[in-house]
């Protein structure tokens, strides 16, 4: 079920612990129910005035190599899986506790975060859901790459990857976001990189906590992992998963149908950026005020 009436939030904190995949360092963080309208933000309980971060798209610093948000000096680093799980749980708000500046990286997915976060629950709040209806189509190309948002009655996203590696080649994946099927589906699939460009990062003292325990990693011969891949497309499955995240950082929902191609972090974070200038395209609404063929299947 993609669609609520209502806010939703944690039943219970769910805390974590585990390595930053860029800083190499041990980090642990804590998921904490939140108040209605509170949304996601990032709490840094480690600096001396525990400042708070919003995980909203106008707080976002870098999306070089992962999706770092920040104010006033405080950053936080490498937010997208624990963003797409809450929202392909459907939380609307939760307050996280971090002890250092990048959330560890866990096994390269997001089903960790997903996993325990249904397992201390989640609960309905008494406040409306509201909604990015889209009306119009908003469309952002640049060379080969763009990031499509189409009218629709459902919350649709297809993502369509091509990259120059026989077993990666040109895959495509279509996800009506569900809770359960986010869960099984998407949730598990990690992130990826080329054996030569995690040297290219170690080499200049990046992807320190990087290891074939979080994440794929492929050579000129293909997936070096011994356990070998979670799917045959995991590749545009966490495409997918990074997808959801980033479009989280809207601050609510969209109803409508997100297509990419050969995107990632920075062109999508360009995309939210170009959204709220075609404010013209969508309006805001709750279930109940929505025309009656928007939510009809």
């Amino acid at each position: 079920m993609g669609l609520y009436k209502r806010q939703r939030t944690l039943a219970a904190p769910a805390s974590f612990a585990g390595r930053g995949l860029h800083s190499g360092k041990t980090v642990e963080l804590t998921v904490h129910p939140a108040a209605p309208n509170f949304g996601i933000r990032f709490k840094r309980v480690d600096l001396p005035a525990k400042p708070m971060v919003a995980g909203h798209f106008n707080r976002v610093v870098d999306t070089s190599l992962a999706t770092v948000i920040g104010e006033n000096g405080c950053i936080v680093s490498t937010i997208e899986h624990l963003m797409a799980a809450l929202a392909g749980l459907s939380i609307d708000n939760a307050l996280v506790e971090i002890d250092d500046y990048e959330l560890p990286i866990m096994d390269g997915s997001a089903a960790m975060f997903t996993r325990t976060i249904r397992e201390k629950g989640i609960v309905e709040q008494d406040a409306p859901r509201f909604y990015f209806v889209i009306r119009e189509p908003i469309i952002l190309e640049n060379g080969d790459k763009s990031v499509c948002l189409y009218p629709d009655n459902r919350r649709i996203i297809s993502c369509i990857i091509e990259f120059d590696h026989p077993i990666i080649g040109r895959q495509s994946y279509e996800f009506e976001l569900d809770d359960e099927q986010f869960e099984t589906e998407i949730s598990g699939a990690r992130t990826f990189g080329f054996m030569q460009e995690l040297e290219l990062l170690k080499f200049y003292g990046l992807a320190k906590g990087g290891s074939l325990e979080n994440a794929v990693a492929i050579d000129e011969n293909g997936v070096i992992n011994e356990e070998g891949l979670r799917w045959p497309d995991e590749f545009v499955r966490h495409k997918t998963l990074d997808c959801i995240g980033d479009f989280s950082l809207l601050g609510m929902p969209i109803l409508g149908r997100i297509v990419l191609y050969k995107s990632g972090h920075n062109f999508n974070h360009e995309f939210l950026k170009t959204f709220f200038k075609k404010k013209k395209c969508w309006q805001t609404a709750t279930i109940e005020t929505m025309d009656a063929a928007a939510v009809c299947r």
